[in-house]
């Protein structure tokens, strides 16, 4: 529990933080009892087309069998606007699901009435800093805080979730995270399965008691390894199964889990169809035997059902695979933090879903005949290239160092402070980035122990430029490399042991600050998570 003095300081930092951002002068604040108070006010020169209010509450769901589970609830209304742009989900713990068209502006009035600090991050949104949901914003219960912003971003299966500072990945196990749906006139002329044919599967892992009560550990062990859940949940369910028609569908996959990577494939060994990522469509659909989700990643399929016969059953599994680690305690054996060999195993996972074993995620139905069209376009949308001879850094990328060291997880050596900007750390507005995320490439001792980080990027997306590998994890690399999709508009990427990973990264129209962090949620908690600052 945080003390009275631990919130005046903590209100304290945000102040200093505020400072730091120079352009970041919403909302405004006034000295009150001692203490920084928010004063929220909506903005008069910004006309929504869209009003939301969301509030954060404490609430109970029917997630298993017999007693209900005690959750954090975002529930929504429509103040202005069509009543269609928000689903909440009702009798899951899932917030609210939001459907936005690019242009339109849109505010929302977010409410926090749960016993702690929040603040909601719209993960993959371009919108400027003082709308993005950095910690040092987060709101105490009573209080509100008024996003104002219009939707700059393509069609795409966008995600928001808590973004309070060292506690992210409990509010967000807790259930603050939900889905933002934005569609264009260029998806739209595509016509792909829509309606009932287009469903948004959000796969999370998690762990209950004999009670139904969600179960938390956050032991040390635990923290540097990333909270594993022993039951997957899809869509807030357990044993997940969809009923389809004999018709083609469009899948969103959504990995809101805490820590959990997830290796995709059909379990007749059909191969995936990709059709998106993290920001929207791809050029062209691309085939995968299988597809890596890391958290925070979004990947879209389409799945043709229209062959198959009434009856006929498909399963999305998870298949194994092995993660290295190559230092410190990967030595005391080889595939812990895979598919469970080795002594560590489990020690480090209470799961008894150990990470990069084999199992069920869903089940798929045929359930009724129907006719459709089910042409999958030969191209879908135009993505212009970015080029690294572009770059304002062309000859001298930035490097990021990702580490697990004396039990702390660190960026280039340093943890997380909310008024704590380096000079390298400042990047100046409407500049193209070249972007080095190292996780030990040079086969060094870059910690305690080398794991997957994926390393996600506030504010505009990226393009992958290439993935370079060391030599002594090649064998364990070959079971994830053919799902890493490099393609397309990204704000997460998955950066493997012994993998540098080179990503090209506009920050275009807003200055102030901008986070980068490893989406592992415990080890975004422990520190590993920096700001940019964007001038």
């Amino acid at each position: 529990m945080k003390t009275t003095t631990d919130l005046q300081r903590r209100k304290l930092l945000k102040y200093t933080a505020i400072g730091i951002a120079g352009a970041v002068t919403y909302p405004s604040w006034t000295q009150a009892a001692g203490e920084l108070v928010r004063v929220n006010k909506p903005s008069t020169d910004f006309l929504p087309d869209v009003e939301i209010e969301l509030t954060m509450n404490t609430a109970e769901a029917a997630i298993l069998k017999g007693e209900k589970t005690r959750v954090w609830k975002i529930t929504g209304k429509v103040i202005k606007g069509d009543s269609g742009v928000l689903d909440n989900n009702e009798g899951t713990y899932l917030a609210p699901t939001l459907s936005f068209k690019k242009g339109q502006k849109v505010r929302l009035i977010l409410n926090n009435d749960l016993p702690a600090q929040s603040i909601l991050h719209w993960h993959g949104l371009h919108v400027p800093a003082n709308m993005d949901g950095n910690p040092m914003y987060a709101i105490n219960r009573g209080e509100t805080y008024i996003y104002e912003f219009e939707i700059l971003n393509r069609a795409g299966t966008y995600f928001y979730h808590s973004h309070a500072h060292g506690v992210t990945a409990r509010q967000v196990y807790s259930g603050l995270a939900g889905l933002f749906i934005v569609s264009d006139d260029q998806e739209q002329a595509l016509h792909l399965p829509s309606g009932n044919l287009d469903v948004p599967l959000v796969i999370q892992d998690r762990s209950f008691d004999g009670q139904n009560q969600l179960v938390y550990s956050a032991n040390m062990m635990q923290r540097m390894q990333g909270f594993l859940g022993d039951q997957i949940l899809v869509n807030g369910r357990p044993d997940f199964a969809l009923p389809v028609a004999t018709r083609a569908y469009r899948l969103r996959l959504v990995n809101g889990s805490n820590s959990r990577i997830y290796k995709l494939a059909w379990d007749d060994g059909t191969p995936m169809t990709v059709i998106g990522v993290d920001g929207g469509l791809l050029e062209k659909p691309e085939q995968h035997a299988y597809v890596m989700l890391a958290p925070g990643q979004r990947r879209e399929l389409w799945v043709d059902f229209s062959k198959r016969e009434i009856g006929a059953e498909l399963t999305l599994r998870s298949l194994q695979f092995d993660i290295d680690m190559h230092s410190g305690m990967g030595m005391m054996g080889h595939g812990m933090m895979g598919h469970g060999h080795g002594m560590m195993g489990g020690m480090m996972s209470a799961s008894s879903l150990t990470l990069g074993s084999d199992y069920p995620i869903l089940k798929i139905r045929v359930a009724k005949k129907e006719q459709g069209d089910n042409t999958l376009p030969k191209t879908l949308t135009p993505i212009a290239e970015l080029h690294a001879k572009n770059a304002a850094n062309a000859g001298k990328p930035k490097t990021i160092a990702l580490s697990m060291a004396h039990m702390s997880a660190l960026l280039n050596g340093r943890s997380y402070k909310m008024d704590d900007i380096q000079p390298d750390e400042i990047i100046p507005v409407n500049s193209l980035q070249l972007i080095e995320f190292d996780n030990g490439f040079d086969g060094g001792m870059h910690g305690m122990m080398d794991m997957p980080h994926p390393m996600h990027l506030h504010g505009e997306q990226f393009q992958i430029v290439k993935r370079e590998v060391s030599a002594h994890v090649t064998d364990n690399y070959a079971t994830v490399s053919s799902g890493l999709i490099n393609s397309g508009w990204q704000d997460t990427v998955l950066v493997m042991p012994g993998e540098k990973v080179t990503i090209l990264k506009p920050f275009n129209d807003f200055k102030g600050l901008f986070m980068y962090h490893c989406h592992n949620l415990e080890h975004e908690d422990m520190g590993m998570m920096r700001d940019f600052l964007i001038k």
